[in-house]
Protein backbone atom coordinates (compact mmCIF):
# COMPACT_ATOMS: atom_id res chain seq x y z
CA UNK A 1 0.00 0.00 0.00
CA UNK A 2 1.31 3.46 -0.65
CA UNK A 3 2.18 5.56 2.10
CA UNK A 4 2.27 9.56 1.97
CA UNK A 5 6.29 9.77 1.39
CA UNK A 6 5.53 7.19 -1.21
CA UNK A 7 2.92 9.38 -2.38
CA UNK A 8 4.40 12.12 -3.28
CA UNK A 9 7.76 11.03 -4.71
CA UNK A 10 5.20 8.92 -7.46
CA UNK A 11 3.06 12.04 -7.98
CA UNK A 12 6.28 14.58 -8.55
CA UNK A 13 6.12 16.78 -11.70
CA UNK A 14 7.94 18.91 -13.48
CA UNK A 15 6.99 22.73 -12.37
CA UNK A 16 7.06 25.19 -14.85
CA UNK A 17 5.22 27.89 -13.56
CA UNK A 18 6.97 29.19 -9.86
CA UNK A 19 5.58 32.07 -7.36
CA UNK A 20 8.23 34.42 -8.15
CA UNK A 21 7.54 36.33 -5.07
CA UNK A 22 8.38 32.82 -2.98
CA UNK A 23 11.95 32.89 -1.88
CA UNK A 24 14.02 30.59 0.09
CA UNK A 25 16.80 31.03 2.44
CA UNK A 26 20.29 29.58 1.94
CA UNK A 27 19.81 27.68 4.58
CA UNK A 28 16.54 26.12 3.41
CA UNK A 29 18.53 25.52 -0.23
CA UNK A 30 21.94 23.82 2.03
CA UNK A 31 19.35 21.98 4.25
CA UNK A 32 18.20 19.96 0.60
CA UNK A 33 21.53 20.12 -1.17
CA UNK A 34 22.84 18.65 1.91
CA UNK A 35 20.69 15.82 1.33
CA UNK A 36 21.49 15.56 -1.99
CA UNK A 37 25.33 14.99 -1.36
CA UNK A 38 24.36 11.89 0.95
CA UNK A 39 23.81 10.34 -2.70
CA UNK A 40 26.08 7.21 -4.06
CA UNK A 41 28.61 7.41 -6.24
CA UNK A 42 31.21 5.21 -8.12
CA UNK A 43 33.98 4.30 -5.79
CA UNK A 44 32.42 7.04 -3.22
CA UNK A 45 34.34 9.80 -4.99
CA UNK A 46 31.43 12.21 -5.06
CA UNK A 47 31.70 13.42 -9.06
CA UNK A 48 29.99 16.90 -7.85
CA UNK A 49 29.74 19.91 -7.15
CA UNK A 50 26.48 22.66 -6.56
CA UNK A 51 26.81 25.96 -8.11
CA UNK A 52 23.32 27.60 -7.03
CA UNK A 53 22.06 30.99 -9.07
CA UNK A 54 20.30 32.53 -6.15
CA UNK A 55 20.40 36.11 -6.93
CA UNK A 56 18.85 38.36 -8.91
CA UNK A 57 21.82 39.27 -10.86
CA UNK A 58 22.86 35.79 -11.19
CA UNK A 59 19.45 34.77 -12.12
CA UNK A 60 19.66 37.62 -15.36
CA UNK A 61 22.89 36.28 -16.30
CA UNK A 62 21.75 32.51 -15.95
CA UNK A 63 18.52 33.09 -18.42
CA UNK A 64 19.66 33.65 -21.76
CA UNK A 65 21.80 30.84 -21.56
CA UNK A 66 18.84 28.52 -20.26
CA UNK A 67 17.11 29.85 -23.14
CA UNK A 68 14.65 32.46 -21.88
CA UNK A 69 12.72 29.09 -19.91
CA UNK A 70 10.79 31.56 -17.59
CA UNK A 71 10.99 29.29 -14.59
CA UNK A 72 15.02 30.09 -14.44
CA UNK A 73 13.75 33.85 -13.31
CA UNK A 74 10.58 33.27 -11.49
CA UNK A 75 11.39 29.90 -9.16
CA UNK A 76 13.63 30.64 -6.39
CA UNK A 77 17.25 29.39 -7.29
CA UNK A 78 18.70 27.37 -10.08
CA UNK A 79 21.03 24.51 -8.79
CA UNK A 80 23.30 23.61 -11.89
CA UNK A 81 24.86 20.46 -10.83
CA UNK A 82 28.33 20.23 -12.02
CA UNK A 83 30.21 16.80 -12.95
CA UNK A 84 33.60 16.46 -11.93
CA UNK A 85 35.94 14.99 -14.50
CA UNK A 86 38.95 14.97 -12.21
CA UNK A 87 36.73 13.33 -9.14
CA UNK A 88 40.33 10.95 -8.85
CA UNK A 89 41.69 13.56 -7.23
CA UNK A 90 39.01 13.40 -4.48
CA UNK A 91 40.76 10.20 -2.84
CA UNK A 92 42.84 11.71 -0.31
CA UNK A 93 39.54 13.93 0.81
CA UNK A 94 37.16 11.46 0.98
CA UNK A 95 39.28 8.07 1.89
CA UNK A 96 41.59 9.21 4.54
CA UNK A 97 38.89 10.48 7.07
CA UNK A 98 37.58 7.03 6.88
CA UNK A 99 41.15 5.56 7.37
CA UNK A 100 41.25 8.19 10.57
CA UNK A 101 38.03 6.92 12.18
CA UNK A 102 38.64 3.26 11.73
CA UNK A 103 36.23 2.65 8.63
CA UNK A 104 38.99 1.96 6.14
CA UNK A 105 42.77 0.21 6.12
CA UNK A 106 45.47 2.09 3.97
CA UNK A 107 45.82 -1.04 2.44
CA UNK A 108 42.38 -1.16 0.84
CA UNK A 109 42.84 2.76 -0.10
CA UNK A 110 45.93 2.19 -1.90
CA UNK A 111 44.07 -0.79 -4.12
CA UNK A 112 41.07 1.74 -4.69
CA UNK A 113 43.75 4.59 -5.90
CA UNK A 114 45.30 2.19 -8.39
CA UNK A 115 42.04 1.10 -9.94
CA UNK A 116 40.84 4.72 -9.48
CA UNK A 117 43.97 6.21 -11.17
CA UNK A 118 43.91 3.53 -13.52
CA UNK A 119 40.48 4.18 -15.64
CA UNK A 120 40.92 8.29 -15.10
CA UNK A 121 43.47 7.46 -18.06
CA UNK A 122 40.46 7.52 -19.86
CA UNK A 123 39.18 10.69 -21.26
CA UNK A 124 35.99 9.58 -22.09
CA UNK A 125 35.05 7.09 -18.87
CA UNK A 126 36.12 10.40 -16.77
CA UNK A 127 33.46 12.66 -18.81
CA UNK A 128 31.08 10.08 -18.66
CA UNK A 129 31.64 9.18 -14.91
CA UNK A 130 30.88 13.05 -14.22
CA UNK A 131 27.78 12.99 -16.28
CA UNK A 132 26.43 9.45 -14.74
CA UNK A 133 27.32 10.33 -10.96
CA UNK A 134 26.15 13.89 -11.42
CA UNK A 135 22.71 12.45 -11.63
CA UNK A 136 22.29 10.85 -8.43
CA UNK A 137 22.59 14.08 -6.72
CA UNK A 138 20.09 15.88 -9.04
CA UNK A 139 17.66 13.05 -8.47
CA UNK A 140 18.08 13.46 -4.51
CA UNK A 141 17.35 17.40 -5.58
CA UNK A 142 13.76 16.65 -6.61
CA UNK A 143 13.31 14.29 -4.45
CA UNK A 144 13.97 16.03 -1.09
CA UNK A 145 12.37 19.44 -2.66
CA UNK A 146 9.25 17.12 -2.74
CA UNK A 147 9.33 16.64 0.35
CA UNK A 148 9.49 19.49 1.47
CA UNK A 149 6.17 20.25 -0.53
CA UNK A 150 8.56 22.63 -2.85
CA UNK A 151 8.38 22.23 -6.95
CA UNK A 152 11.42 21.20 -9.24
CA UNK A 153 11.91 21.16 -12.73
CA UNK A 154 15.25 19.54 -14.22
CA UNK A 155 16.39 21.16 -17.56
CA UNK A 156 18.83 19.62 -20.52
CA UNK A 157 18.33 22.59 -22.64
CA UNK A 158 21.21 25.29 -21.82
CA UNK A 159 24.07 26.60 -23.30
CA UNK A 160 27.06 24.37 -21.70
CA UNK A 161 29.75 26.41 -22.12
CA UNK A 162 28.00 29.98 -22.22
CA UNK A 163 27.36 28.91 -18.39
CA UNK A 164 31.02 27.62 -18.15
CA UNK A 165 32.18 30.69 -19.55
CA UNK A 166 29.60 33.21 -17.71
CA UNK A 167 29.89 31.55 -14.38
CA UNK A 168 33.69 31.05 -14.59
CA UNK A 169 33.56 27.24 -13.87
CA UNK A 170 36.59 25.53 -13.79
CA UNK A 171 37.44 23.14 -16.43
CA UNK A 172 37.45 20.33 -14.41
CA UNK A 173 33.72 20.44 -14.25
CA UNK A 174 30.57 20.11 -16.91
CA UNK A 175 27.32 21.54 -16.15
CA UNK A 176 25.66 18.37 -16.84
CA UNK A 177 21.98 19.86 -15.58
CA UNK A 178 20.24 22.17 -13.85
CA UNK A 179 16.81 22.42 -11.64
CA UNK A 180 15.05 25.20 -10.88
CA UNK A 181 12.99 25.30 -7.59
CA UNK A 182 10.41 26.85 -5.90
CA UNK A 183 6.83 27.05 -4.44
CA UNK A 184 4.80 25.71 -7.40
CA UNK A 185 2.16 28.60 -8.72
CA UNK A 186 0.75 26.50 -11.00
CA UNK A 187 0.13 22.96 -11.27
CA UNK A 188 1.93 21.02 -13.89
CA UNK A 189 -0.29 18.80 -16.83
CA UNK A 190 -0.28 15.41 -15.78
CA UNK A 191 2.21 13.29 -18.18
CA UNK A 192 2.05 9.61 -18.14
CA UNK A 193 4.66 6.75 -18.33
CA UNK A 194 4.69 3.64 -20.34
CA UNK A 195 4.24 0.05 -18.67
CA UNK A 196 6.66 -1.39 -16.52
CA UNK A 197 6.22 -4.43 -18.72
CA UNK A 198 7.12 -2.73 -21.89
CA UNK A 199 10.45 -1.63 -20.57
CA UNK A 200 11.13 -4.58 -18.09
CA UNK A 201 12.82 -7.73 -19.75
CA UNK A 202 13.90 -10.39 -17.13
CA UNK A 203 16.69 -12.99 -18.77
Amino acid sequence: MENAIQHKLLTRKAVKVYDPEYKMSEEALLEILEAANQAPSAWNLQHWEFLVVHSDEAKAKLLPLAYNQAQVKDSSATIIILGDKEANKNIDTVFDPAIEAGTMTQEIKDTIAGQVNGVYQNEAYAYEAAIMNSAFPAMQVMNFATLNDLGTCAIGGFNRTGIQEAFNIDERYVPALIITIGKTLKEPRTSERRNINSVTKFV
